[in-house]
Formats: structure tokens, C-alpha cells, sequence
């Protein structure tokens, strides 16, 4: 298998930026006329999918949308994990984990390794145990290769007070300290245009300046940005928001393209899509 990096940079030559998220949240499924089950997130998910091929190279499913029902609802993601793979879609797991020693390692297991039903081409991770923390995760996804991203600056206001909080050692900020140290953990090829395997969760509508990080902090890589649409930020200022680091953006978008219900859906990924591809021309 090729380094996820290079697929995601595949993905983004064949398709564009866009990510298509895959949220079956109680009030999509209404939308959608589904059950509140599993069966109901099973049909939802596989509807997105097909949506998606041959437009997006990229879904996020969030997993807690699918755990909530329990191993019925475990069993409708493998389904959906199984049928992207089969489409060669890539699969970020947006399971935002995070532990230490053994326990991450179990993580691991589940989400990168290619036996597992839940195999993933990537996962989110939480750094807040400590970036170390994730050093034995690192070393799973590049002997598997496959992807991490690293919550570094999100922005729902719960958040601010802790990522903005300054170092006692120094003026950096706590947000800006996870970034640079993901970036030692990212091993990048030494080749100048390659995309590092491991990447950052960075908000779509973030002030980088606010946090004290720039887009040379973030340039090599894949930086995944949710909030697109429904959440604020507009899809056209992407490239002037993250700068230099725009080429390695992945745009997240969900409620403003699922909300267009079972029937409208395809026309809405397509729709998004192109609005991508012309924001990164």
C-alpha cells in the first residue's frame, strides 16, 4: 500500500479538497425519513457514499453517530468503511481518541491496522494526554501506512480557554506547542513536495495569528478543516486563510451538503465540489 500521504495527495489531483462528512445525526435522519437505528445510519451512510464516488475523494464518518447504537451501529460503520474501500474513497475515522501505553495502542489496532472491521485510512486523535502520548499511534500509522490528524486548534468556544493559554515556560501557546510538536512527530519525506502522514485538525474560521502559528507552521501537513458552510467559514477564503498551507487543506463539509435530504444529496456534493475545486484554482 502506498503512504497515506501520498494517496491524499492522489485524492486531491483526481477530485479536490472537499470532504464529505458522514454525520447521522437524529435530526439529518428525520430529514432523510430513516429510522432512528442503525439501520436507518447504515442506509444514510451508504447513500453519502454512493453520492460521493467518482466526485469526492474523501468521507469522514463521525463515529460517535454510529457507536451510539451500540455493536448494530458498529456494525452499519464496517459496512460503510468496507464499501469506501471497495470505491477507493478515502476514510478519515473522526473518532477523536486519545489515551496512553496500552490503551492507545488498542486504538491503534482498531483503527489503523488493516485486520480490523474498523480499518480506516485515517483517525483523529486527541493530543491533551501529552503529544509523547501519541508516539506508539505514530508509529502505527507509518508501519501501516495510514494517517493521524491531531486536534490543534478547534473552535467551539469551550475550547478557547485551554488552546489559547499561554506556556509557563515561554509565550507560546498551548494550540501552537501541539502543532510544532505533531510536525516533529510527522516524519516527512525529505522530498519538498511530499505530504506528511501525520496532520492537524485546524478549525475552518480560525485567526492562526491569534494562536501565534503562521502557514509555514503548518506547510507539509494534511491540515483537516471542519466548519466550512452551515459553520461559518466560506469555502472562497480558504486559500487566503490558511495561506501557503492551503495546498495541503482538507475542506470538511457535512450539515451544508447532508441537509439536502436523500433525494437531493448527489446534486449537493457535486455542487460543494465545484465550489472547492474553483476556490482552489
Amino acid at each position: 500500500m502506498t503512504a497515506f500521504g501520498a494517496r491524499l495527495s492522489d485524492s486531491w489531483q483526481r477530485y479536490g479538497h472537499l470532504c464529505v462528512g458522514v454525520d447521522p445525526h437524529d435530526y439529518l435522519l428525520d430529514i432523510w425519513e430513516l429510522e432512528q437505528n442503525a439501520v436507518g445510519a447504515r442506509e444514510f451512510s451508504l447513500r453519502v457514499l454512493d453520492a460521493c464516488v467518482g466526485v469526492v475523494g474523501v468521507i469522514k464518518p463521525q463515529v460517535s453517530f454510529f457507536e451510539r447504537f451500540g455493536s448494530s451501529g458498529f456494525a452499519a460503520l464496517e459496512t460503510l468503511l468496507a464499501r469506501a474501500r471497495d470505491a477507493e474513497i478515502l476514510v478519515i475515522a473522526d473518532a477523536k481518541r486519545g489515551d496512553i501505553g496500552s490503551t492507545m495502542d488498542g486504538y491503534g489496532s482498531a483503527w489503523l491496522s488493516p485486520d480490523s472491521a474498523l480499518s480506516s485510512d485515517a483517525v483523529t486523535v486527541a493530543p491533551y494526554l501529552g503529544v509523547a502520548s501519541l508516539t506508539g499511534l505514530v508509529d502505527t500509522a507509518e508501519s501501516n501506512e495510514r494517517g493521524l490528524f491531531v486536534l490543534g486548534v478547534t473552535t467551539n468556544p469551550e475550547a478557547t480557554t485551554i488552546q489559547s493559554a499561554r506556556l509557563t515556560d515561554s509565550s507560546e501557546s498551548v494550540s501552537g506547542h501541539v502543532v510544532r510538536a505533531v510536525r516533529e512527530l510527522a516524519r516527512a519525506d525529505s522530498s519538498p513536495d511530499a505530504v506528511a502522514n501525520i496532520g492537524v485538525v485546524i478549525g475552518a474560521s480560525t485567526d492562526l495569528g491569534a494562536y501565534g502559528l503562521s502557514d509555514e507552521d503548518l506547510e507539509g501537513m494534511p491540515i483537516l478543516a471542519p466548519g466550512f458552510g452551515e459553520q461559518g467559514a466560506a469555502v472562497r477564503d480558504a486559500r487566503s486563510r490558511f495561506g501557503r498551507a492551503s495546498s495541503t487543506l482538507i475542506v470538511a463539509q457535512s450539515r451544508s451538503i447532508l441537509e439536502a435530504g436523500r433525494e437531493g444529496v448527489a446534486d449537493a456534493v457535486r455542487r460543494e465540489a465545484n465550489e472547492v475545486a474553483d476556490a482552489f484554482v
